[in-house]
């Protein structure tokens, strides 16, 4: 990673990076031959260190809770004891004490990780951009193929135009002809010159066609109205069934 040594290293001073393995646009950027090994690695680091992180700010939150606990338990046992404290009491007073102490110290360790572990999953995070901007990179330079592509559809285009070119000429020529000969032979004009093509019998077909699709579409409009129509008529009508009611004699 070339580029990564300096310009994309530079481009990261002072950016404030979102965690990329929590980013489904990150996963979306890597086809599956691009994921690779080192790849699959670096993600499964990053979010063992997240989970381990989540885990330890859990833990650190039950343990807060455990001492503030054990510290009224032992302003009340202090208060139960009074001068002249039996065994039992001095037993559950160590117990506490010794429960205090061991909660300081996972404390202590906890919050050293916790400090320990952003920067370590901001440098890891950093890495796994690093070799993303590569991959990105590395795509929007290999535009070959892109072009290619472009360059076949343009030529596509220019053979298309000149196709419907020749296509308008030689309809416009063969519509000339045909009014010429129509006009010396009348309608056998078509069976004298084996014609195959008629220009006034592909007009009216394609006018044949719009007026049958036009009447298709108001028959279906007409139906349509008609259905409407009867069911508001039905809910209009009172129910045939129902007994009027008796008179009172």
């Amino acid at each position: 990673m070339s580029r990564a040594d300096d310009v994309f290293k530079q481009a990261l001073v002072g950016k404030k990076i979102p965690i990329l393995t929590l980013d489904n646009k990150w996963h979306r950027l890597f086809t599956q031959s691009e994921f690779t090994s080192e790849l699959k690695g670096m993600e499964k680091n990053l979010n063992d260190m997240l989970k381990r992180q989540a885990k330890l700010n859990s833990e650190s939150r039950e343990l807060k809770k455990l001492k503030k606990k054990l510290m009224d338990e032992v302003v009340i046992l202090a208060d139960a004891m009074g001068e002249r404290p039996t065994k039992k009491q001095d037993k559950e007073m160590e117990d506490h004490k010794r429960l205090i102490e061991e909660c300081n110290e996972k404390m202590d360790a906890y919050e050293e990780e916790l400090v320990e572990l952003p920067r370590q999953i901001s440098q890891l995070n950093n890495q796994l951009m690093l070799i993303t901007m590569d991959v990105c990179y590395r795509k929007l330079q290999n535009t070959k193929e892109l072009s290619e592509i472009e360059e076949w559809i343009s030529g596509i285009r220019r053979e298309l135009k000149k196709k419907v070119v020749r296509k308008q000429e030689k309809e416009a020529v063969i519509n000339k002809l045909y009014a010429y000969m129509h006009d010396i032979f009348g309608a056998e004009v078509i069976e004298l010159f084996d014609m195959q093509y008629d220009p006034e019998e592909k007009y009216r077909r394609k006018e044949t066609s719009a007026q049958a699709a036009g009447s298709e579409k108001q028959t279906e409009r007409q139906e349509k109205q008609t259905g409407e129509t009867e069911k508001a008529e039905q809910a209009g009508q009172p129910e045939k069934n129902a007994e009027p009611e008796s008179k009172n004699t």
